[in-house]
């Protein structure tokens, strides 16, 4: 299924639900970003997904890690919440969403490195190489936030 994000775009599709997701910035001993090239756009972006009935939001992104990426992580820090309305995804199928995402820091306790369906590309970036990359302002602007070691978390 294709993705198409918009952001402050007037000629985005309305939403039409909300969605409830957590992401996690995930880095290695020496500082880098895991990142996956996501199939559905070809962007880079960090691990993250959908809340499902049953999960907290750390659990989320814990989950989501290890379903995109294979490693296991413990949520060790908030980023920030992200709510921006301008902020719009819209999918094959009609779905339509405005997403509410909580992006935590994360590091890995366990697993291996394997890339899900949902990616064709996995890696661990360096921050200075993280220009470099084709992915949607929205992550760049938790990447950043992560990487300025803010004393409060970002709230929006």
């Amino acid at each position: 299924m294709a993705r198409t994000e918009y952001y402050d775009d007037p000629n985005a599709p309305r939403p039409n639900s909300l969605v409830v997701a957590a992401s996690a910035v995930v880095t290695d001993g020496q500082g880098r970003v895991l990142l996956q090239r996501r199939r559905d756009n070809d962007l880079w972006a960090l691990p993250g997904g959908a809340m499902d009935m049953g999960d907290s939001l750390p659990g989320t992104a814990v989950r989501e890690a290890k379903e995109e990426t294979g490693l296991v992580v413990e949520i060790t820090g908030l980023v920030g919440t992200y709510t921006d309305p301008r902020h719009v995804i819209a999918y094959s199928d009609g779905k339509v969403r405005r997403q509410f995402n909580v992006c935590f820091t994360a590091r890995v306790v366990g697993g291996a490195l394997a890339m899900s369906e949902e990616s064709t590309e996995l890696r661990f970036v360096a921050p200075e190489d993280l220009d470099s990359l084709p992915m949607h302002h929205t992550q760049r602007l938790r990447i950043r936030h992560f990487l300025e070691h803010r004393d409060a978390p970002y709230l929006g």
